[in-house]
């Protein structure tokens, strides 16, 4: 097996990428965010894996171990290949689909290419239990009272209400609002949930 790759790159694709070992080029398939990190005729490291099928041998390069775990993982998923595990790294990075699950949030799992209603909620079934420590450790009950201005509740309570309507998971909403808040107490519903929603959106 093929653990890692380092070398000169020689070539940058939209999707994937060659380095040149020893006198060896290896063609890899990776993420966005991976090929952003390579700069050709630079030298460079990245993690692989390689997959086998019946007709073809791919390689798979990331820059971190924990992309290349979550790479693994997303194929346990039933109907779920490579392909998609892929393209699920290119759209959300391993603490957002670890949050995503943990949450039940399907409507995220559905911004992926390829994921319908049907495959997300079987990722959410099947990655539960799995993926656990990729995720931030919710926090037990509300936002404490402590953490918002005085007077603030009220704007907090319509904001919060506002955002699930819209489908925001409810652990991100909380952190997002209060922080809003706390740095502009001032702000009223409107205004405070259009700033929630710009924060969340950079999430």
């Amino acid at each position: 097996m093929i653990a890692s790759l380092r070398g000169t790159v020689t070539t940058i694709g939209l999707d994937h990428a060659v380095i040149e070992c020893s006198g060896v080029g290896y063609l890899f398939t990776a993420t966005p965010r991976t090929l952003a990190e390579l700069r050709r005729g630079e030298e460079s490291s990245v993690l692989t894996t390689l997959v086998v099928r019946e007709d073809s041998m791919q390689l798979y390069g990331f820059t971190d171990s924990e992309s290349r775990e979550m790479f693994h993982l997303l194929q346990t998923v039933s109907g779920l290949g490579p392909r998609l595990a892929v393209a699920s790294q290119s759209v959300l990075d391993p603490g957002e689909i670890a949050r995503a699950v943990r949450d039940s949030d399907s409507k995220t799992l559905q911004r992926i290419p390829g994921v319908g209603k049907r495959v997300a909620e079987r990722m959410i079934l099947e990655l539960k239990e799995k993926v656990s420590h990729f995720a931030e450790p919710v926090p037990e009950g509300p936002v404490p009272a402590a953490q918002l201005p005085v007077g603030a509740d009220h704007v907090a309570d319509e904001v919060t209400q506002a955002l699930l309507g819209l489908g925001f998971a409810e652990k991100e909403i909380s952190k997002v609002v209060a922080e809003v808040l706390a740095q502009q107490p001032e702000l009223d519903t409107a205004v405070a949930l259009r700033a929630s929603l710009t924060a969340l959106g950079k999430k």
